[in-house]
């Protein structure tokens, strides 16, 4: 059978091709592509943004697929259901999944909301290989675990779920092939899922959510032969690509297994004409000594790791994030991936419920302290399905319809010490409190520049169309997401490219 899979994109680099680079593919659509080609079935992708829904028929139109498969988190619902709505209109006849983090959160909602004929609900490799085979056979999908399907009459089947994966090396290797088409630098770094589920809780994520929706294991592993083997197919199928991003929650989880990871990385480097330089995140935990860690991945050829602060105030942390470690703590890893030659990013959050002006000054001057070679900072939004959704709700603050539209760059809540106005403003000004005195001037006020352009949809939509018109000139099939814009320069400033 061919299936056809849908993927949305908010902030694209271009219409043509939505992703800058391949570390930006959706790793869910990826491993079910992969093993549906294992199978035997054709698969094809096509990503939409907001003014491209309608390609979605041509898609449809063009490849004539028995299964359309739609992949959402919350902001990206509307656009998915614009575009299965087209799909039935035209198409009824059509048998239409939905899956992701939202879906598997709230299927009901997205079953009333959408034109949906099932949602999937946690893993889907199998559950949608089983889809396709009864619908191959000509049946009407039933008793399929992890989906809740709509019934001819209206009502919804709910199937049990099934277990979470534990054997994560029995599954085929990413399908990449079909992203390249909407690509913009397919030679480019690419990440690898090293792992799945996170041991963590914290309250702005859906994790303590995800790992009731199934039973066993929640937090796995892929061996590290196995994340070898993948990086020398990634290298066969493209010499010239120099590093990878190991996509895992946090690499310091489990240090036996990194030990084990970093030697297996090492051996398959030796046999590389050109190296690999490695990039992951790390979760900081209180009191922990990060000397034998770092010390093995600079023997492994990493070159940076980026850490995730959140919020400077450690009251924050532990009162409303769920985060417990020191400020000190944070300090002292950053200053020890530095004595191993290791560059380090940290991610920032703005606008939390309880937030203050003064917390956000902590903020600033735990990256003021740290000087990150460069830094995410993301203004929090409430994603339905997550503990701080529901404590947001709790405090009023959402008694009005959420704006998803470039939810993380414009604040959603007005708090109360701490209004929008005050938190947007603090948003853009960020790179010039951080780095003052430390970077050239010139370079701040590119940065702050940015970050005003990107967190205003017209603005950014005439940047990105002017940036388009000059590059056109040029010869170059060029556009500028507001990622992209943001990042790359914060990056250029740090005299390198830019951290996941």
């Amino acid at each position: 059978m061919r299936v056809l899979f849908v993927h949305s994109e908010q902030d694209p680099y271009s219409h043509d091709k939505p992703l800058e680079i391949l570390e930006r593919v959706q790793f869910g659509i990826s491993y079910i592509s992969s093993l549906l080609k294992s199978e035997g079935h054709e698969t094809r992708l096509v990503v939409l943004c907001e003014e491209t829904v309608p390609r979605v028929l041509e898609a449809v139109e063009g490849f004539d697929p028995g299964l359309a498969c739609f992949t959402s988190v919350y902001t990206e619902l509307g656009t998915m259901s614009r575009a299965a709505a087209l799909v039935k209109r035209r198409h009824p006849e059509m048998f239409t999944l939905l899956g992701g983090p939202h879906a598997t959160l709230r299927p009901d909602d997205c079953l009333k909301e959408g034109p949906f004929d099932a949602v999937c609900v946690g893993e889907g490799e199998y559950p949608t290989l089983e889809l396709v085979e009864q619908l191959e056979a000509g049946r009407f999908p039933s008793r399929i675990a992890n989906l809740v399907i709509r019934r001819p009459d209206g009502s919804l089947e709910r199937n049990a779920p099934r277990p979470f994966l534990q054997d994560l090396d029995a599954l085929p290797f990413p399908d990449r092939d079909m992203w390249l088409p909407w690509v913009a630098n397919p030679v480019s770094r690419p990440s690898i899922l090293v792992g799945r589920g996170c041991p963590f809780s914290c309250t702005y994520c859906c994790n303590h959510a995800l790992r009731k929706v199934a039973p066993g294991r929640y937090v796995r592993l892929r061996s590290p032969e196995n994340i070898a083997e993948e990086l020398k197919a990634l290298k066969e199928a493209e010499p010239t690509f120099a590093e990878a991003y190991l996509e895992v929650e946090t690499l310091g989880a489990n240090r036996e297994w990194v030990a084990e990871l970093c030697s297996e990385l090492k051996r398959a480097n030796a046999g590389f004409a050109i190296p690999v330089s490695f990039g992951a995140n790390l979760r900081v935990t209180p009191n922990s000594d990060y000397e034998d860690l770092f010390t093995k991945l600079a023997e492994a050829n990493f070159r940076f790791v980026n850490i995730g602060l959140e919020s400077g105030s450690e009251r924050i942390r532990r009162e409303v994030l769920n985060r417990r470690y020191s400020n000190q703590d944070i300090v002292n890893a950053v200053k020890a991936a530095r004595r191993h030659g290791m560059q380090v990013g940290i991610y920032n959050l703005i606008g939390l419920p309880g937030e203050t002006p003064r917390d956000f000054r902590r903020t600033v001057e735990v990256n003021r302290l740290c000087q990150p070679d460069w830094f995410l900072l993301s203004v929090f939004f409430p994603y339905p399905g997550t503990e701080l959704y529901e404590r947001c709700t709790k405090l009023g603050l959402l008694d009005k319809p959420l704006d998803s539209y470039l939810e993380r760059r414009r604040p959603v809540l007005e708090l109360p010490g701490f209004s929008k106005r005050q938190v947007g403003r603090r948003r853009d000004w960020f790179p010039l409190m951080v780095y003052r005195g430390h970077r050239p001037l010139k370079e701040l006020l590119w940065l702050v520049s940015m970050a005003k352009i990107y967190s205003n949809h017209r603005l950014a939509d005439i940047h990105r169309r002017l940036m388009e018109r000059r590059h056109a000139r040029k010869g170059r099939d060029f556009s500028l997401s507001p990622e992209a814009a943001f990042y790359d320069a914060c990056s250029h400033a740090a005299g390198e490219g830019s951290g996941k």
